[in-house]
């Protein structure tokens, strides 16, 4: 909702009027009114057809831009112009998601002019980094593609076109800057839009334009056009490739850069080289068209921030120039000086410092609210004193539950809080309650009108980010298989997969995967049978098994005793579980609700289906054991907040174990934000408090006055006791030794337990995959979260430098950890030396506790740019400004150490760095050499569970369960010997064990999936494995669906795989385990008379009904009940359908099967 009425109806200070006539000088306005000021001045005086605002730093662009939104509504274009992420001379490129931001906001200046007044007023937002660096003439005049409904359009020239502009061509699209061409399907995930899109040719006509889900690839609601904008600013085109055939002798160090521009490549990095190809100083300003506004806000700290990114520019041209071979002077650089700027534009500059500087500016008679506000009732009070004084106060909330329950809360013997939901703030003086996003809070003085938001009650900061899904699944077996890889097969053993490959074996023509055994053995495994293989881990390079060969039946043999020794010892815990009496929770309330409108983001689908399958745990009365396995950063602790804040509602109380006092402190300061509009008291208990302050949470838990308690193992104490514990929330369940968890069984008899991990033990991975306790895993990456760009090498100081250097230019952080005490300071003297214009902290273990609380608060605070740290930093720690991490020492640290501390960084959506050093003088061992480059190789978003499977491997088998099962789960891999325990559990608790289906389908016929259909392998592979899992009619059509919406039209072959999977769903329901065509043949085999062939089903059974039905509609055929047989002949079948789709048509009649009841 919008605050526009709210603007338009507060009187305009004479100031701003003065202003909006002379857009010149100086005037002074508060932080806290920039975005109101100026939406007044755009909305109410029409300033200037385009306003450039200038702040200081980034955040403080992104904070104006969403304020500046809900105070002018759609009646104003209000675009925020962010700066390149990325480091000048920095070989990576900046995000497209940035650069089509940047091209969108380009194009919009340039044209703001062309429609004279009829256009929308605009407002570019800019950090002064942003306005300091130069835009090449390739971004300039690029008009977007206008993509409508009912368009003529050549596909194949469009894409061409795109890929000119920078768009990456790929089979499917996954990520911003991406466009797929199958067929008549073309896909885009333009990198201005938070949403891809599925454009649907008949032809070159536009049949459709829908949304695009990058999760499963479907199609979502239908739009009328996009506007498609370019992905890349330097484009290589004929002027910038004539200027790269002049820098070749120029510039010779350069030389193999300039051979790519001159070929027309786009290749990572190629920005950093625009001062070179482009010497013409254009910026932002210099597009602005005349009559425009520029605003530069706090002009003290832009002109200072100004000079800090030139010299940091500087000073990394110095660090290079060896690199080079030139001094460092004659290098040309991004960003222009600031005294440059404003020399030759058209437009009105505008001064705002926060504070006047002299008796002669005008300032303007606003403030901010004082911080903390304090109580509801102080606030109550200070609100109503505001009233008597004429005040409007308007309060804006973050959600409707929010704005009800503030509204509720602000109601006293003297107002009345009017809930204003629509948008209809009153004239009159009062306290209004809406619903609006609002960052900063103002008290106009001369206008009586007074701002509030959210967060100036509640001290909590909303981050205002939508969580757009990605397609990133780290439990998919079949994403991961590439030729060459080890598989089991469980009836011949070890293999090695040699890819997927199309044969016509007796007139049958389908796709095969290739296994390559032992000598020349190989098999070819049909694709509707992938659920006999197994991905193989425990060990780098198994031996292949021997098909036909005694030793894999002994192996396996051996591998199924064991299992079903561990499956007792599983099942006994699980009958404890199940008997042990648990408490019902009741089911989900209104606040709930409120808590789920008040969480940062929107949730991604994984986070979802794992909240609800937590609360259907709770709400049973056995006791919950349940892993939510997700990486790093991937929304774990909302999981548990939700879970917590469900348990005190209902009475009980609740505590989370964290495995370090810091992850604790963190943890209490978000849950404490979280529930502060409750009435739901939380403590923590660590080292870090007084002995007198653990005494008396002690006290709260036995008396019940405390119902949430964030701790360490000190929780685990003997002298701990709790009035009604109902859950117990273990983070990082693997940083918690034996005696812990001896200690976590005492304490949590009959209690919930929900356990979060990014990289799981083996014990609790298998405890989880085997049933026994209950998993779910969250895969989907949060909003904007990129994979973090990782550098395993050789100690260089002059990386770390401009790792260092990097940071400082782009407004982030860094952590740089040492994990040795005794010499961490020398460490942190030599990193000053380094980098004399850092502010550096130092953090570790052995600190006094009330130290290092500082260090860390200051640290988070901003107030230092470096932490050098040890691995205290390694577990859930926040931080979403540190972008890069730096480990002097990563040969040192396992693998699952290593994934936690890279989880650090990038938290924010920015591009992040992990530098992952070992000392140049020592020899790796085995080891460490295979864990380093592990670590460099999975660095995709969702890489911790396929890393827990990793170090598994590295580290040996023998951690899973003892050494005494190690032998077996090298032999057979770790998830065959899982499979096994899981079976030998499903019959020790007396449940069915599913069986893999054995049946055969042989009718002669081409079924499979065309190479140009379906190009990639992977994606084969999984469409095939989808199959082979489906057992209903519905799921086959819903895939038929899916097909065409994701392909396009499916060929004969693929249609016929579709018919094939039908019989499938048929004979599997009626236990039919072959299907084939041939001669008629005797009980023996022997062939029957003529070369005629006939359908043979077996085995099956007719009802007198249906043995009728089949001599009546089917003359020719004959079931022969003593053999369990049915004949079918080709005479019987429908002579206007092909031999499947009519056979599937005369098995659906005899057993009168109606696919939308099936």
């Amino acid at each position: 909702m919008t605050l526009k009425s709210l603007v338009l109806s507060t009187p305009i200070d004479p100031l701003l009027k003065e202003v909006a006539e002379i857009p010149n000088g100086e005037v002074s306005i508060p932080e806290a009114a920039w975005a109101f000021s100026l939406a007044q001045l755009v909305l109410v005086e029409r300033i200037a057809p385009v306003s450039l605002v200038v702040v200081p730093t980034i955040t403080e662009s992104e904070k104006v831009t969403r304020d500046l939104k809900t105070f002018v509504g759609d009646s104003v274009d209000v675009i925020e112009f962010p700066p390149w992420e990325t480091l000048p001379f920095e070989r990576v490129s900046p995000s497209a998601g940035v650069m089509g931001q940047r091209l969108e906001a380009i194009w919009t200046i340039s044209k703001a002019d062309e429609a004279g007044g009829a256009k929308r007023p605009k407002i570019v937002v800019a950090s002064i980094k942003a306005v300091l660096a130069r835009i090449p003439i390739t971004a300039i005049g690029v008009d977007p593609f206008i993509v409508k409904n009912g368009q003529e359009l050549d596909p194949t020239q469009l894409v061409e076109e795109l890929v000119t502009l920078g768009y990456t061509r790929q089979y499917q699209v996954e990520a911003h800057g991406e466009v797929a061409l199958r067929g008549g399907i073309l896909d885009i995930f333009p990198p201005s839009s938070n949403t891809a899109y599925r454009i649907d040719f008949f032809g070159d006509e536009i049949e459709s334009i829908n949304k695009l889900d990058l999760d499963d690839q479907r199609s979502l609601e239908s739009i009328d056009e996009i506007a498609i904008f370019g992905t890349r600013e330097l484009l290589p085109n004929a002027e910038i490739k004539s200027r790269a055939s002049q820098l070749v002798d120029e510039a010779p160090f350069a030389k193999a850069v300039w051979t790519k521009f001159i070929d027309g490549m786009f290749f990572d990095g190629m920005e950093s080289f625009l001062p070179w190809l482009d010497s013409d100083k254009r910026n932002v300003i210099s597009l602005l068209p005349k009559d425009s506004a520029i605003f530069l806000f706090d002009p003290k700290r832009i002109r200072d921030r100004s000079s800090e990114v030139i010299e940091d520019e500087k000073s990394l041209a110095h660090v290079l120039a060896s690199t080079w071979g030139t001094t460092g002077d004659d290098i040309p650089v991004l960003h222009l000086p600031y005294e440059t700027l404003m020399a030759d534009t058209r437009a009105n500059v505008l001064l705002v410092p926060p504070i006047a500087s002299g008796p002669d500016v005008s300032h303007l008679n606003a403030r901010s609210w004082p911080r903390p506000l304090g109580a509801v009732g102080d606030v109550m009070v200070m609100l109503s004193n505001m009233v008597k004084e004429g005040f409007r106060v308007v309060v804006c909330a973050d959600g409707i539950g929010s704005a009800e329950r503030i509204a509720k809360d602000l109601t006293g013997s003297t107002n009345d809080a009017i809930l204003a939901v629509d948008g209809a703030i009153g004239h009159v003086p009062g306290i209004y309650v809406t619903v609006a996003s609002l960052e900063n809070g103002v008290i106009l003085q001369d206008a009586r009108t007074a701002l509030l938001g959210e967060a100036d009650l509640t001290g909590r900061r909303r981050l205002h980010k939508v969580a757009k899904s990605r397609r990133v699944q780290v439990d998919g077996f079949f994403d991961d298989l590439m030729p060459g890889s080890y598989v089991v097969h469980r009836q011949h053993g070890i293999a090695k997969f040699k890819g997927l490959v199309k044969r016509n074996l007796a007139g049958s023509e389908r796709d095969y995967l290739l296994l390559e055994y032992r000598g020349t053995d190989r098999l070819y495994v049909p694709t509707d049978q992938m659920a006999s293989i197994t991905p193989y881990s425990g060990g780098d390079s198994p031996s292949l098994s021997k098909m036909g060969g005694a030793d894999w039946a002994k192996t396996s043999s051996k591998a199924r005793a064991s299992a079903a020794k561990v499956a007792t010892e599983l099942v006994e815990l699980y009958k404890s579980r199940m008997l042990t009496p648990g408490f019902e929770f009741p089911s989900e309330t209104p606040w709930d609700k409120e808590l789920a409108s008040s969480f940062q983001y929107v949730e991604t689908r994984d986070q979802l289906k794992a909240i609800n399958e937590v609360f259907q745990d709770m709400e049973t009365p056995i006791p919950m054991d349940r892993l939510v396995c997700g990486d790093v950063g991937f929304g774990k602790t909302e999981v548990a907040i939700r879970a917590v804040f469900k348990a005190v509602q209902s009475g009980k109380q609740a505590a989370i174990l964290a495995p370090t006092t810091i992850l604790a402190h963190q943890h209490f300061a978000t849950f404490s934000e979280r529930f502060a509009p409750f009435p739901i008291k939380t403590e923590v208990l660590s080292r870090f408090i007084s002995q007198k302050e653990a005494k008396e949470v002690q006290r709260g838990l036995k008396d019940k006055s405390i119902d949430v308690v964030i701790g360490t193992h000190r929780l685990l104490g003997d002298d701990i006791e709790f009035s009604d514990l109902g859950l117990l929330v273990i983070d990082e369940e693997q940083r918690f030794g034996v005696t812990h968890k001896e200690a976590i069984k005492a304490k949590s008899k009959g209690v919930d337990i929900l356990t979060l991990s990014a990289s799981p033990i083996p014990r609790t991975l298998e405890m989880s995959l085997t049933g026994i306790r209950d998993l779910t895993l969250i895969t989907t990456p949060p909003a904007a979260r990129q994979p973090i760009l990782t550098y395993v090498g050789e100690f260089d100081k002059q990386a770390v430098s401009e790792a260092i250097r990097r940071e400082l230019l782009r407004e982030g952080q860094l952590f740089y950890v040492h994990n040795r005490v005794r010499d961490i300071d020398l460490v942190a003297k030599e990193l000053e030396e380094l980098v004399p214009e850092a502010k550096i902290l130092v953090a570790h273990g052995q600190m006094d506790e009330g130290m290092l609380e500082k260090i860390i608060m200051d640290f988070y605070n901003g107030l230092a740019d470096v932490l050098v740290c040890t691995t205290i930093i390694e577990s859930g720690i926040d931080m979403p400004t540190v972008n890069t991490l730096v480990v002097d020492r990563a040969d040192r640290l396992g693998l699952g150490q290593m994934h936690q501390l890279r989880g650090r960084v990038g938290r924010g959506g920015k591009r992040a760095y992990a530098y992952l050093f070992y000392p140049p003088d020592k020899s790796l061992t085995e080891t460490a050499n295979e864990r380093l480059r592990t670590i460099g190789e999975e660095t995709e978003l969702g890489s911790g569970f396929r890393l827990a499977m990793r170090d598994l491997e590295i580290r040996g088998a023998g951690s899973l369960l003892g050494e005494a099962q190690s032998g077996h789960i090298a032999a057979v891999g770790y998830d065959l010997y899982v499979q096994l325990v899981h079976e030998a559990v499903s019959l020790l608790k007396g449940e069915p064990v599913e069986a893999d289906p054995e049946l055969t389908i042989d009718l002669g016929c081409r079924a499979y999936l065309p190479v140009d259909y379906i190009a990639r392998d992977d994606i084969r592979l999984e469409v095939y494995k989808r199959i082979a899992e489906t057992r209903t009619l519905v799921e086959v059509n819903e895939i038929k669906a899916e097909w065409i919406d994701r392909f396009g039209v499916i060929p004969e072959a693929g249609n016929t795989l579709l018919e094939l999977t039908k019989l499938r769903v048929i004979a599997l329901s009626k236990n039919i385990e072959e299907i084939s065509i041939g001669p008629e043949r005797t009980s023996t085999g022997e062939q029957v008379g003529t070369d005629k062939k006939v359908i043979t089903i077996r085995p099956i059974e007719l009802k007198a009904s249906q043995e009728m039905r089949l001599k009546r509609v089917a003359p020719k055929s004959r079931y022969r009940p003593n053999y369990s047989e049915l004949l079918v002949s080709k005479d019987d079948l429908d002579s206007a359908l092909d031999l499947t789709t009519g056979f599937l048509k005369f098995i659906s009649d005899l057993f009168q099967l109606e696919e939308d009841n099936s």
